[in-house]
């Protein structure tokens, strides 16, 4: 991702494109678990093979990219914030990949299908989790802009806003996750015992991604207070 922040013409390509470019990634491993859920309660497993290889293909790229980042992020560049700062944003921004990967191979590797009953809940709270995905994505999309401004002014108070808007989200999938719960816990007697125990680890790494997302706005917003 091109950057128009002029210490780009001193040390080549910017060091913010490479870790924008790596939370779009991880964000690509997100935003395919709604389909993925979708896919499974069909029945459709060859499609929802073809998901679940994407989403792993998008989780070994953004590791590629983190590891790029570590390697190769200079340590003499004259930055706003420090080069760690940098270095711990990228590796918040990897967990929201991992999880999701995660969360597709415990689905994939059980076949499975989430009880109808609860599956709006299911997919309501995947739809939110990868909603604050995207929320972060945008925040983070704006960390050139912020390094061009010395990170004051305006963009600030842009970025401010959205982070404020990730906050809201994840207390949403926190009352959703809650519900889903509750709704799980009603159908326990009916359901196989271990099945049970998987639907819980698996909506909660759903909750786990919202989090992932939401700490990447808290790293933002750490930095924007330096």
């Amino acid at each position: 991702m091109a950057s128009s922040n002029p210490l780009g013409s001193l040390f080549g390509r910017s060091p913010i494109g490479p870790i924008q470019e790596h939370m779009q990634v991880a964000f690509e491993a997100a935003e395919h678990l709604p389909e993925l859920v979708q896919a499974t309660a069909d029945g459709d497993w060859d499609r929802a093979r073809e998901i679940h290889k994407a989403i792993r293909d998008a989780e070994g790229e953004a590791d590629k990219i983190k590891r790029n980042v570590r390697r190769h992020l200079p340590k003499s560049l004259f930055l706003p914030v420090p080069r760690s700062d940098l270095l711990t944003l990228v590796s918040i921004q990897d967990q929201v990949a991992n999880t999701a990967e995660d969360f597709a191979s415990i689905v994939m590797g059980r076949d499975m299908q989430f009880p109808e009953k609860i599956l709006p809940a299911v997919l309501e709270l995947t739809e939110t989790s990868v909603g604050c995905c995207g929320q972060a994505l945008a925040s983070i999309q704006l960390l050139d802009n912020l390094l061009e401004v010395g990170f004051s002014g305006r963009e600030v108070k842009r970025v401010e806003a959205m982070i404020k808007e990730l906050d809201k989200l994840e207390r949403r999938t926190d009352k959703q996750q809650f519900n889903l719960r509750r709704k799980l816990f009603k159908l326990e007697a009916e359901l196989p015992p271990v099945d049970v125990m998987f639907y819980y680890r698996a909506t909660a790494l759903l909750g786990t991604l919202a989090d992932c997302a939401e700490k990447v706005g808290d790293r933002l917003q750490v930095l924007l207070a330096k």
